[in-house]
């Protein structure tokens, strides 16, 4: 329920806001988000028009500076890398990361968008509606997860970064062994990046 509270004050926003203020409009294409990572640096568009309120509730945690200081704590070559859990801010709490969230849940938006190499997508238990804040960026080509998580957006710059995350030395359970960090996720206008 607070999940959808907090989206419908994002598209409220949107229709209240019509000086086109960036944080609160959420659902435009003209925005990317800059991963900064220890390893270089990413940028994603997004599909708002096959999964609007999963791109919602990514740029509102990304504004708020919730990814800051996470990392990627599971990275399986040629499959994906996963970040978004706040409880890898911690590297005491190793034992229990991939299972924070922000205190909700978001539901699921299945779309037509197939899960190849740079695809961002949700992370999420066996419920579909279980997304909250961990994502996923696609190393290969999985496409048996199509239909099944929320696509919503591709990586259009940092292809090297991706690279170097997802073949990184890993130990049980698919851990990196160097941290892989999340330094921050900005979301800025589309014609800022060149």
């Amino acid at each position: 329920m607070t999940g959808l509270a907090l989206v419908s004050c994002s598209k409220a926003d949107q229709t209240n806001n019509p000086a086109g203020n960036q944080t609160a409009n959420t659902n435009t294409a003209s925005e990317v988000a800059v991963i900064t990572t220890t390893e270089g640096t990413m940028v994603v568009e997004f599909w708002p028009e096959v999964a609007p309120k999963t791109v919602a509730n990514f740029k509102k945690l990304a504004n708020q500076g919730f990814y800051d200081g996470t990392c990627f704590h599971r990275v399986i070559k040629d499959f994906m890398i996963q970040g978004g859990d706040p409880l890898t801010k911690d590297p005491s709490k190793e034992a229990i990361w991939g299972t924070g969230d922000p205190g909700y849940k978001i539901k699921a938006e299945f779309n037509d968008r197939s899960h190849t190499r740079g695809v961002l997508s949700m992370a999420r238990s066996q419920d579909p509606d279980s997304a909250g804040s961990q994502f996923f960026i696609c190393h290969g080509n999985p496409t048996f997860l199509d239909h099944q998580y929320t696509a919503f957006g591709k990586l259009i710059k940092g292809d090297d970064v991706l690279e170097k995350i997802a073949t990184t030395p890993t130990h049980p359970p698919d851990r990196p062994d160097k941290r892989m960090g999340v330094i921050s996720i900005k979301i800025v206008p589309a014609d800022s990046i060149k």
